[in-house]
């Protein structure tokens, strides 16, 4: 949206952060009890009880609270409260998403619909007037997201979802985990396919029909192998046979890394800068790593 000063940009990226905390922190309270069905989970705060379950809403509370009190900042000293109400809707659609999730099948469009919105709203806070690149953007976002909840959500969860018979959409599409042996019917596998050939499409429209395509060349020659690798990644993930929440953790890391990179290095074409982005997701996982297990690479409690 041509918002090139740091400031409101570090704001606005402020926001989204504490307003993904409130939402994962809320996760983790609402789904403690499937939580505590996993051996492989003992390690998370609230599991086992390094951190109460008050202490956690007391947290996800006051994060929410953050990200409208920068928003309402951003609002008066930068832009208008124009575009706010998202903001609220975003959290109402998070908050809906933490209470059902494992209620009804599919009940993860409302937490791509919170990101969805979180997005729209930043971009409407810069400009009321989307471009067709914000509208791509903010449809990769929601895209990205229904991946990582539908698939990769659902296959890393596999097994304390089955033994609890929680109503996720893989559940009900057909995975089955019993003593280990994971089933992963065809209708999943396909549904993952045909969310990342969107993904891709999605990302590729800028590049070939909104940029110069002389521009944006380079950001092509970079996203085409990046693309072809994470594809790989989940036909590995979708072919497991033993459920081994080890590695399901280390392909899903290496899914979502490439995921998430794609949209920076695909907007490096309007600035070169966006593609520091890229390291965000690494930098807080090996930070989160050295705080709650004083380990560096190997998630614990994905």
């Amino acid at each position: 949206m041509h918002e090139y000063r740091l400031l409101p940009l570090f704001l606005l990226f402020l926001v989204g952060f504490f307003g993904h905390v409130y939402g994962f922190v809320v996760n983790d309270i609402m789904d403690l009890g499937i939580d505590k069905l996993s051996d492989e989970l003992k390690d998370r705060p609230l599991v086992s009880g390094k951190i109460s379950k008050k202490a956690a809403w007391i947290f996800a509370i006051l994060s929410m609270i953050f990200s409208f009190l920068i928003a309402i900042f951003l609002a008066i000293h930068y832009y208008s409260f124009f575009s706010f109400p998202l903001l609220i809707l975003s959290a109402l659609f998070i908050t809906i998403y933490d209470v059902i999730s494992k209620k009804y099948p599919a009940m993860d469009v409302f937490v791509a619909g919170g990101i969805f919105l979180l997005i729209l709203y930043g971009a409407a806070s810069v400009s009321p007037n989307l471009t067709s690149l914000a509208w791509i953007v903010c449809g990769l976002g929601t895209i990205q997201v229904l991946f990582m909840q539908f698939i990769a959500g659902g296959l890393k969860d596999a097994e304390h979802d089955y033994k609890a018979r929680a109503k996720t959409l893989a559940i009900f599409l057909g995975v089955k985990c019993e003593d280990k042996k994971l089933f992963i019917p065809f209708s999943f596998k396909a549904l993952a396919y045909v969310i990342q050939i969107i993904d891709i499409i999605l990302l590729l429209i800028p590049l070939l029909f909104i940029f110069e395509l002389k521009d944006s060349i380079i950001q092509i020659v970079i996203l085409i192998p990046l693309c072809i690798a994470m594809l790989l990644i989940s036909k590995k993930l979708l072919e497991m046979r033993e459920f081994d929440r080890d590695k399901a953790r280390k392909l899903i890391g290496g899914h979502y890394y490439i995921n998430f990179s794609l949209v920076p290095i695909m907007l490096t074409v309007l600035n070169p800068y966006i593609g520091l982005l890229v390291f965000v997701p690494f930098g807080a996982f090996v930070l989160s790593n050295l705080t709650l297990h004083g380990t560096i690479m190997q998630p614990k409690t994905m």
